[in-house]
């Protein structure tokens, strides 16, 4: 079958609006059309040569949701009319990570910036030409093969529309509050940076009980949403942040900072690092540089005031139970997913959505197949 597709030829570059021969799903396989797709940065990361993939050309988008059109042989969970939210990690459920509860970190992790499906083909083509699928999943595109295990199954009764942010940006945000923060009641913790990520961090760290919440956002509109969105505070720079949480906190610091910028580097650490108490943590979660290799912080601080630096992939949650998970706190209220999705696009307009993004006019932008 044919499909509209957002294809990235070269990076540095911009998506093109192509159409794609897509095949038929094979063993252990979905195909999938989807309804919505979320304009994450990583993808931007992609484009703007930040980090490099193993192949082009390269159909985009790792955050989507929609319907299950076709199931390849071996499927057992999955069947044609499921609604289903991607999942970028297509957790194998016996690897080390898997079998401790970390598919977050699943050893398929590999193929994310592979293109390829699990058995080392492409599904997608474009005149004679492989095309690589973003994290297996493809979610630019009308129409995209994925592995069951990247297919979470969800219910019909959730807006796709909805859904489709708890495939990354949400999960990401709140745990990196949640798990990678341990965030506590009356704690006080600094976001900085508040697009798609860090917003959820705010929402996370809100959910458990954190006392003071400061935003930190170079653009108003952010800051002001993130006031609407859980924050108690929102400043426009780090230093500002930093006096706050020490006056709240008699010279101490913030409990917990967490790094949700457009693109991480070692400064970002060093302001977190220096905002925060003895033994409180800085949680880098926005994605750097492939090459960015240097924090300038004080190794004698790190040790002597135990302080903590935390990695967080996908919120240090694992996709089969976060995905449900999220979607039943949206449908209990206690977790704003409409409020996130500041702007709607086109596929077309796919460019346009990521130039807002880098404006600071959007939250999340989505694209409606």
């Amino acid at each position: 079958m044919t499909s509209r597709a957002a294809v990235l030829f070269e990076a540095p570059g911009d998506w093109e609006i192509v159409e794609l021969e897509v095949d038929e799903p094979r063993e252990h396989e979905v195909l999938v059309r989807y309804v919505t797709a979320g304009l994450c940065h990583s993808d931007d990361h992609v484009a703007k040569g930040d980090v490099p993939m193993a192949h082009l050309p390269l159909c985009g988008g790792h955050e989507g949701a929609g319907i299950v059109e076709a199931v390849g042989p071996g499927v057992r969970n999955l069947q044609v009319g499921d609604h289903i939210v991607a999942a970028f990690i297509p957790s194998c459920g016996s690897c080390r990570w898997c079998a401790t509860g970390m598919q977050n970190l699943c050893d398929n992790g590999a193929f994310m910036m592979m293109g390829t499906q699990l058995d080392g083909t492409f599904r997608m083509h474009h005149q004679g030409q492989d095309v690589a699928q973003t994290s297996l999943v493809s979610t630019f595109s009308e129409y995209s093969v994925l592995p069951e295990w990247g297919a979470i199954k969800i219910d019909k009764d959730v807006p796709l529309q909805a859904a489709a942010l708890v495939g990354c940006g949400v999960p990401t945000g709140w745990g990196s509050a949640v798990n990678a923060a341990q965030v506590r009641p009356g704690d006080v913790v600094i976001v900085m940076g508040t697009g798609g990520i860090g917003m959820n961090a705010v929402q996370g760290a809100k959910h458990a009980g954190a006392s003071r919440i400061i935003a930190v956002d170079t653009a108003e509109f952010k800051r002001t949403s993130a006031l609407k969105l859980g924050a108690t505070d929102a400043c426009t720079t780090m230093n500002e942040a930093t006096d706050l949480a020490q006056s709240l906190t008699n010279g101490q610091g913030a409990d917990s900072a967490i790094v949700t910028v457009g693109i991480a580097e070692g400064q970002h650490v060093a302001q977190a690092f220096a905002s925060i108490r003895k033994a409180g943590t800085v949680v880098l979660t926005a994605m750097a540089n492939i090459d960015s290799n240097e924090i300038p912080i004080n190794l004698f601080e790190l040790a002597m005031f135990q302080k903590r630096i935390q990695g967080a992939l996908f919120g240090m949650m694992s996709p089969a139970a976060a995905i449900p998970y999220f979607l039943n706190l949206y449908q209990n209220g206690n977790l704003l997913l409409d409020e996130l999705a500041t702007k709607r696009y086109s596929l077309e307009e796919i460019n346009t959505g990521y130039a807002d993004m880098h404006a600071g006019t959007n939250i999340r932008g989505v694209v409606d197949f």
